[in-house]
């Protein structure tokens, strides 16, 4: 996939220097500015670049969960988080409902008739100046504590100085926090915000989601100011201007819905927004993109998709493209509507439009490959001017939802040059959605304004296109095969690395809730009494984290060494597999991991597919616990952000195949009580020394180096959590992130060392899978059978405390009460770790000759802390 940056730095000499997430976060573009001549263009800020709703809304929260994390609980409640307009309104609203506790306020460059400045400050570089600050509560900005600033990028850090020089002279306080979503100062300029922390006196941190920095040689501003006159001079294919008969695609008019938007909730941050405001926007939500839906009913595919300059293929006829067009500083509202939309099951993205003026190409190496230009339809303060919408004409969309607030439904907005007339021109069904105005009264209180009218439908709608008749009928029949279930209206966004596990942020989302700060230790015997006693299932507490000695490091590196390229060859073989069975033309597989023990092998599997085909597979973690269940949230949000014939549930290796069957009876009751079907329960796994499964890396029971231990080759993640009163009924199953734990991690060496290996694995894998696919795979549980018959003849009578395999083995030794350890006779290559942890632990291991696996863990039957072993001594943790 080519960069987004290619065609500027080809040009200009810019290089863009820094994380490697940096290139999948930012392309670069041109724009007409006296001050800087490129632009960074984000592609998970919703601003210039149309992105799915819950990726955009989905960065934001991860940021603010961070910055909670930062301060605690008790100074989060005492924050407040500013955002800065126009770019970064709905980030900064997105950061406030990550952190949870503030209210929130965004800078804004339309002043309001009768609300008094709390203050302003300017932005050195952009094109449009002046911010101001209109609290509706003048004292939200006079608290001491805690100010959160947002922005999309932090660039030189002037605007950010200046924010914090102007509020601090007239609000003083002791801690600052500045969040960006980049992090792109150059070397000269990182000093600058300590020197400035130190000279006010306060702390200021900062938090971002990657970092970086922009290479520019000497005379780059002349340069790109050239190009850009050279460029608009010429031909711009990417402009597209008032419609006519060349660039006509869509029809000439445009449906009006009635939002009903909750009585005196305000628009978006520009006079604040507090929790409880968020909590009465949230339950609004649902109601709301009902409404949207209805509206759109004759949106469908039209047969001339692409036949505007810059098209790029869009989804079938069968699947509606649908754009949520924000407008301006009015982010947030769009961007919720968004994401509701997106959890009922659309094809959804989402973008807003802009005063920046930036120059289009269409070239797959450049950011902005289509711009619409229009009059400005908010009768701005600063007078009449153009505006843009960018990549939107020719980006494949059937319909587009315009999102504005009562201010700007304005007639301008509706001319014929306006940009309800653009977008017919272009897409073949417009929907008009107009949010009311907040605007405080002067008590303080708040009142909707009534600049414009809201909420109304219009009585007729211009016919668009010859077929649109036909198009409405395919659309409703194809809503009404794949409508989605009432959902929670708000299931969270995936947890991800570095605020939650060690792993990088794209290699796997968690669907977890965050536990971290909530201790659930107990030690060994207290919960293997619980257990089996049954006054406690196994998920309400976690086992204390063992901490491995230094020999049993040594060997732990010992085994990564000698089974990296066993395991990468597995990993090829079972990751070929899926690709060859699950792949479907337009489909890619979604690779959901069982967590935690399958979460590290499906960050493998998609290292493979990356490396050897260019894929780039999501990969998220879910939980599934034995007697309860998988996560049935996680599946209702897989199920509204993928298809879930997509999805292939992955795993380490199989014992007994508890879990297997687990999965497969969740699933089944799932498809039942909710009516979305499509999931397969059948698991991919590593290892399947068990004979549960079809697809496998390999049937043998070797050492797989990530059972060893437990958090440390986890990305630092506990065992998942479900107890009733930490996971209520719309929750995500819990997990708990070892931060502490970082100096001994080793998650990402594990899998470093095992993806080392993958080229010289390619062939064998080749000729492993070639011979798979053409045999029976056809499980036959002899590793059930097994499990059976050595229940009985070592008396213990339940198949539950019988855990066969070297991963089975050692989750014993690690978590439970073992009694004793099967081993079968020769296997000593892959038992080295165990035989060190039963002579830790005090416990016998016993040779024998008729095993399917290489060991097997008998857990203490009947246990209790007076319980003794076979050889008639009590069993102790050492």
């Amino acid at each position: 996939m080519v960069w987004t940056g290619t065609w500027v730095a080809e040009r200009l000499g810019v290089e863009l220097i820094g994380d490697e997430a940096l290139p999948d976060l930012l392309g670069l573009a041109l724009r007409r500015n006296p001050k800087r001549a490129h632009l960074l263009v984000s592609s998970v800020l919703g601003k210039h670049v149309p992105q799915r709703p819950s990726v955009v809304y989905g960065s934001g929260l991860d940021l603010g969960r961070r910055v909670r994390a930062l301060l605690g609980d008790e100074e989060a409640a005492r924050s407040v988080v500013l955002g800065y307009a126009e770019t970064a309104t709905a980030l900064g609203h997105a950061v406030a409902d990550g952190l949870g506790l503030a209210p929130y306020l965004h800078s804004t460059r339309r002043p309001v008739a009768g609300v008094a400045r709390a203050g302003g400050f300017e932005e050195s570089h952009s094109h449009a100046t002046s911010h101001l600050l209109l609290p509706e509560d003048p004292k939200l900005l006079a608290g001491d504590g805690p100010l959160v600033l947002v922005d999309d990028e932090f660039s030189t850090g002037n605007t950010v100085l200046n924010t914090v020089r102007a509020l601090h002279e007239r609000y003083p306080r002791d801690r600052y926090v500045v969040v960006a979503l980049v992090d792109m100062r150059s070397a000269a300029d990182l000093g600058r915000l300590d020197a400035f922390a130190a000279e006010i006196g306060a702390r200021v941190d900062l938090i971002s989601g990657a970092a970086g920095t922009v290479r520019l040689p000497d005379g780059v501003l002349e340069k790109g100011q050239a190009l850009v006159a050279e460029h608009e001079r010429a031909y711009d294919p990417g402009a597209v201007s008032a419609p006519g008969p060349t660039t006509a695609r869509g029809g000439q008019g445009h449906a009006r819905v009635a939002l009903d938007w909750p009585e005196d909730l305000p628009d978006g941050g520009r006079h604040g927004f507090t929790p409880d405001q968020r909590h009465r926007l949230e339950t609004a939500l649902p109601a709301m993109a009902a409404r949207i839906t209805e509206a759109l009913g004759g949106a469908a595919a039209g047969t001339e998709r692409g036949a505007t300059t810059g098209a790029r293929p869009g989804p079938s006829a069968a699947e509606p493209r649908v754009l949520v067009l924000g407008f301006e500083e009015l982010m947030y509202a769009p961007l919720r509507l968004g994401t509701a939309l997106e959890e009922a099951g659309h094809d959804v993205r989402y973008s807003t439009t802009t005063r920046s003026p930036v120059l289009a190409v269409d070239d797959p190496g450049y950011a902005i490959r289509t711009r619409l230009v229009f009059p400005a339809h908010d009768d701005p303060a600063d007078g009449p001017g153009e505006r843009y919408a960018y990549n939107v004409a020719g980006a494949g969309f059937d319909a587009v939802v315009l999102v504005v607030d009562s201010t700007a439904d304005t007639p301008a907005l509706h001319a014929p040059d306006g940009l309800l007339a653009q977008l017919a021109a272009h897409i073949p069904r417009v929907v008009l959605a107009v949010v009311p105005s907040y605007t405080p009264t002067a008590e303080g209180t708040g009142a909707t304004g009534v600049s414009g009218v809201s909420g109304g439908t219009e009585a007729t709608e211009v016919p668009r296109l010859t077929q649109a008749a036909e198009a409405t009928e395919v659309f409703e029949a194809t809503t009404e095969a794949v409508e989605a279930p009432e959902r929670s209206s708000m299931l969270p966004e995936p947890l991800r690395g570095p605020a939650f596990s060690s792993y990088a942020p794209e290699e796997v989302g968690w669907l977890l809730q965050d536990l971290s700060d909530v201790e659930l230790e107990a030690p060994t015997e207290e919960r293997e009494e619980a257990i089996q006693s049954g006054g406690a299932h196994y998920a309400e507490s976690l086992p204390v984290e063992y901490q491995p000695s230094d020999r049993y490091q040594e060997l732990f590196h010992a085994a990564l060494e000698t089974s990296a390229a066993r395991i990468a060859r597995a990993v090829g073989t079972v990751t070929e597999t899926v690709l060859a069975e699950r792949e479907r033309p337009g489909h890619r597989p979604v690779l959901v991991s069982l967590a935690r023990a399958g979460t590290p092998v499906g960050v493998l599997m998609r290292r493979w597919a990356q490396a050897r085909h260019g894929l780039d597979l999501p990969h998220y973690a879910v939980s599934i616990v034995r007697g309860r269940g998988i996560d049935a949230n996680a599946l209702r949000w897989l199920a509204a952000h993928h298809d879930p014939a997509d999805v292939v549930f992955v795993d380490g290796w199989t014992g007994k195949g508890a879990i297997t069957r687990e999965l497969a009876d969740a699933i089944k009751e799932f498809e039942a009580a909710e009516g979305v079907t499509g999931f397969d329960p059948e698991i991919a796994v590593l290892a399947d020394p068990g004979s549960c499964v079809r697809t496998y890396g390999t049937r043998e029971d070797f050492l797989i180096p990530s059972a060893c231990l437990n958090s440390t080759v986890s990305g630092l993640i506990s065992r998942t959590v479900l107890r009733a009163d930490l996971v209520g009924p719309n929750d995500f199953h819990g997990g708990k992130f070892y931060r502490e734990l970082a100096g001994v991690d080793v998650s990402r060496a594990f899998l470093d060392a095992v993806a080392a290996r993958f080229d010289e694995v390619g062939a064998a894998v080749d000729a492993d899978v070639k011979e798979l696919l053409a045999a029976d795979r056809t499980p036959t549980w002899e590793g059930w059978a097994a499990v059976e018959r050595i229940s009985e003849e070592y008396g213990i009578h339940d198949v539950n405390l019988v855990k066969p395999g070297v991963g089975e083995t050692t989750r014993v030794l690690l978590r439970r009460v073992p009694w004793k350890i099967l081993a079968k006779r020769g296997a000593d290559a892959d038992l080295a770790h165990v035989r060190l942890l039963a002579e830790q632990r005090g416990v016998p291991v016993e040779e024998v000759d008729e095993l399917p696996y290489s060991c097997v863990g008998l857990i203490h039957p009947q246990y209790t802390r007076g319980a003794t072993g076979a050889d008639g001594k009590a069993v102790v943790s050492q």
